[in-house]
């Protein structure tokens, strides 16, 4: 006995069907989202690797300083690293280097 799929559902993907002319639109559909989810991937990766790496603390600071202080000017980048270095000079923590 024959299984009956659904071919016109381009969400539906079967591996007997991937071969057939029929499902080109379904390929495409599949080629579509394994694109968008390497991308996706590749996204939350490189979010992570930039927030393990604290680079995104400047920006982070500004935020908070601009939600918080709304009348006062934010360091400039350069006073934030600088002070940030030097706090961790100070209180090393637990810290690799």
């Amino acid at each position: 006995m024959t299984a009956v799929h659904n071919v016109s559902d381009p969400q539906r993907i079967l591996p007997e069907q991937a071969g057939s002319g029929a499902s080109r639109l379904g390929m495409a559909t599949l080629c579509t989202r394994a694109w968008g989810l390497l991308v996706r991937a590749g996204r939350g990766i490189r979010w992570y690797m930039t927030a393990l790496m604290g680079d995104s603390a400047y920006g982070t600071y500004v935020a908070h300083h601009r939600r918080t202080h709304p009348g006062e000017e934010p360091m400039t980048e350069r006073q934030f690293w600088r002070q940030k270095m030097d706090d961790q000079d100070r209180n090393p923590g637990a810290r690799c280097c």
